[in-house]
């Protein structure tokens, strides 16, 4: 299919699918006869999993080049592409003004304790989560271990249905592009889903 068509099936201008592919997030079409180029299928899919990164998962186009290139690299672990993916979307999550507070983190080190989580140290995740607690300090509602516990076991959760629905994937190139897109999306999917589920336990405790 030449440019116009690719524009047209994914909805992407066709000015946007030249700047991707200048940034080098999409590979070039195949040269044909004058100025026309053709594309295909994996070009489409490739577009369709850039614009969902950019504009569901807000990353930059830097941060989408960096998880495209672990994605790319065939010689890549699974673990070492979901590490690229996590980094990149966390860093937008990370508000840059200061670092948390050492009594935040050693909160959340110890929830980590109280979880018997292995496998995750010097995760970003605790940065994160401790710059959170240090907010709700700071707006004069600090968080009880119960109320982090409850939230530990979400978590949980929702970590265990990732991998379950990577690991039903047969092939390791879709396993770890499922893993970065879980990783973009699922927080999108979590937010709206933890809207939900707030709207129907107001109503079921009758506070509405």
């Amino acid at each position: 299919m030449l440019i116009t068509e690719l524009a047209e099936t994914t909805g992407t201008p066709s000015a946007t699918i030249k700047y991707y592919v200048r940034e080098g997030l999409l590979p070039a079409g195949e040269r044909l006869n004058g100025n026309r180029t053709e594309y295909g299928d994996a070009h489409i899919h490739r577009l369709r999993l850039i614009r969902s990164m950019l504009e569901v998962g807000h990353l930059s186009v830097s941060s989408v080049a960096q998880v495209l290139a672990a994605l790319d690299d065939p010689d890549a672990p699974i673990a070492h592409t979901f590490d690229v993916a996590q980094q990149a979307l966390s860093r937008a999550a990370v508000p840059d003004v200061s670092e948390p507070t050492s009594a935040s983190i050693a909160r959340i080190d110890a929830l980590i304790g109280r979880a018997e989580w292995t496998g995750c140290e010097d995760n970003i995740g605790t940065e994160i989560a401790a710059r959170v607690l240090d907010a709700f300090v700071h707006a004069g509602y600090p968080l009880p271990d119960s109320y982090l516990d409850a939230y530990a076991s979400a978590a949980r959760l929702a970590a265990d249905a990732d991998l379950a629905a990577v690991a039903a994937l047969p092939d390791p190139s879709r396993m770890a592009e499922l893993m970065v897109i879980g990783t973009v999306l699922g927080d999108s999917l979590a937010l709206g889903l933890r809207r939900i589920a707030q709207a129907a336990a107001t109503s079921e405790r009758r506070l509405s």
